[in-house]
């Protein structure tokens, strides 16, 4: 069901919010006119549509279940737009240590055990470096028996990416996409103010960086559930360090901030396991990227080039 928020006497935003991919996805745009944002809205929805049943593993005929039907045994030829996405995730896992990795071992029961033996062939199986690609060939190749790929991890943002791509390439000039979460906004305000997080996600008001502008940007936040800890349209997740298999202590959320919903939701979950000091290294390396980060004390930490007012 569409909702109109009347802004002035010629301009509304326009909202539908609809459970997709596992989550909560609320379409906003900025428009005069209602059946004209409705029909630009529904356009959205099968184009997010359309990349879950790409990035399917649970098709026999997909793309990611032919990779892993065919783990250690050949090569297999894929969509180019998956090609690119797993290129992508590969870049992320180089730049987060392998605290990314849409790599895993296929021994699902064994893998949410606590004992050390699991750990160690989770380390073993779950390795980007293992994936082997061909840009000529256009063809992905797991190298060793039981590994697997999923795209869980960062389906979701690219699927907003690509639904707010289908938005602005049919005349919607400003918006918000609020996938499960992750605040993914582009041109301005009605009052052509600059989108900031409070104006994105009312809930979010109250938090510590409500007023930061996100215009032409992404956020999203990971939550640590093993520090007690409440935020507004996240589920809080146990995070696991990838590389040692124990829980992750210290901060209580990670908020990273850049122009890919893809990128932003990517890098947020493995950023809480790298911890403070080296993913503010990291992120200050990166252009077009900056984080937000709150430790078990309450303390605020951001990369350069944000500013919070506490």
């Amino acid at each position: 069901m569409l909702t109109v928020k009347t802004i002035k006497s010629n301009s509304n935003i326009f909202r539908r919010a609809i459970w997709l991919m596992g989550n909560q996805f609320e379409i906003s745009i900025v428009a005069n006119d209602v059946m004209w944002a409705e029909e630009r809205i529904a356009n959205a929805i099968n184009e997010i549509n359309r990349v879950e049943k790409l990035l399917s593993a649970f098709s026999d005929s997909s793309n990611v279940t032919e990779i892993n039907r065919n783990a250690g045994i050949q090569p297999v030829k894929v969509n180019a737009e998956i090609f690119w996405l797993i290129e992508r995730a590969i870049k992320i896992s180089e730049l987060t240590y392998g605290a990314f990795d849409i790599t895993y071992f296929s021994g699902d029961k064994e893998l949410i055990t606590a004992n050390n033996k699991a750990t160690k062939k989770l380390s073993t199986f779950g390795n980007y470096q293992s994936v082997v690609l061909d840009d000529k060939a256009m063809t992905v190749f797991l190298k060793e028996e039981g590994m697997r790929i999923s795209f869980a991890a960062n389906s979701k943002g690219y699927a907003a990416d690509r639904a707010k791509y289908i938005l602005q390439t049919q005349g919607v000039s400003s918006g918000v996409i609020n996938a499960g979460g992750d605040l993914l906004t582009w041109g301005l305000q009605p009052d052509k103010q600059p989108w900031t997080v409070a104006a994105a996600d009312p809930e979010l008001q109250n938090v510590a960086y409500a007023d930061l502008n996100i215009s032409n940007m992404c956020i999203a936040t990971a939550v640590n559930s093993n520090e007690n800890v409440a935020v507004a349209n996240k589920n809080a997740i146990k995070k696991i360090n990838p590389k040692k298999g124990f829980p992750v202590s210290g901060i209580v959320s990670m908020s990273v901030v850049s122009p890919s919903a893809e990128l932003s939701g990517a890098m947020a979950n493995p950023m809480i396991t790298i911890g403070i000091n080296a993913g503010l290294y990291l992120v200050n390396k990166l252009n077009q990227i900056g984080c937000v980060i709150i430790d078990d004390h309450q303390r605020i930490y951001t990369s350069k080039g944000i500013s919070i007012t506490e």
